[in-house]
């Protein structure tokens, strides 16, 4: 993100889990540079996240790095409790963490399924419970927000894109999909929102492989009517958005940043 708007979310604290690459520290960055305080959590590479800390710091933000596995319960609450001690609360929960175990479906094994699960769906829900906890014992901070606390759920086009050879994955983003309208419908009345994004392709180190070479490049391209890959800014923008009052309107929507892969391209001339 180029455009620095610090009032947008003045005063806000932010938790970005899995924010030390890729999408994660592009959102956090994105978060700091509208006025947020941002924990970047992290669960490997120490180095990256508080060299991202450093880079929001000098950049006039505020950041801190907080090590903890999300699929972890213990781990998730004393995240929680050390950033509602340093800085008194949470405002703001961006869900996402996310890995892949790839294998075809016959070859997957149990591990290779309950990681991905462990990390991409109940991590979600234990980041969120813990959030949406605080959100609800404090309301509504009218200086601060029109609500008392917002949820963004790092989903995938895969949650309606069946994935073969990623059974796992597209698995856990359908259920991120389930969970994330199943909670904004039970939270609503208490003015907590949460929504989803689903990324399309992004220059991401996930997946590298599918964009580093221009012949891989432009097969991916034939499934993006948009015709360009995206960058991790494409989803940090989409955050900030959903993260401020601009969509108080908006709860258990899933924005898709996709640049329309979700068309079925493949009937612009097949169909």
């Amino acid at each position: 993100m180029s455009d620095r708007n610090p009032g947008r979310l003045a005063g806000q604290r932010a938790l970005v889990a899995g924010a030390n690459s890729g999408i994660g520290a592009a959102v956090a960055r994105g978060l700091a540079m509208s006025g947020a305080k941002v924990v970047i959590n992290y669960v490997v590479d120490e180095p990256a996240a508080l060299k991202l800390v450093n880079e929001i710091e000098k950049s006039g933000g505020q950041a801190m790095a907080i090590h903890a596995d999300v699929s972890n319960e213990a781990d998730v609450q004393t995240m929680f409790a050390q950033m509602i001690e340093t800085w008194g609360s949470i405002d703001i929960l961006v869900n996402n963490a996310g890995i892949q175990r790839d294998a075809p479906f016959l070859d997957m094994t149990l591990s290779q399924w309950n990681k991905v699960m462990d990390v991409n769906l109940v991590g979600q829900f234990l980041c969120t419970r813990e959030a949406a906890r605080e959100f609800a014992r404090r309301g509504v901070v009218p200086e601060l927000s029109c609500a008392a606390g917002k949820v963004i759920c790092m989903s995938s086009v895969h949650e309606v894109i069946p994935w073969a050879g990623h059974v796992n994955y597209a698995a856990s983003k359908g259920g991120v999909m389930m969970f994330m309208q199943s909670v904004a419908q039970e939270l609503a009345h208490q003015k907590i929102r949460v929504n989803g994004i689903a990324p399309g392709a992004i220059r991401t180190p996930i997946n590298r492989s599918a964009w580093e070479t221009p012949e891989a490049e432009a097969s991916l391209l034939k499934l993006i009517p948009y015709e360009r890959v995206g960058d991790p800014a494409d989803i940090a923008k989409a955050v900030v958005w959903l993260a401020s009052d601009e969509s108080d309107y908006v709860t258990g929507t899933t924005l898709f940043v996709d640049g329309g892969m979700t068309l079925y391209p493949g009937f612009r001339e097949g169909g």
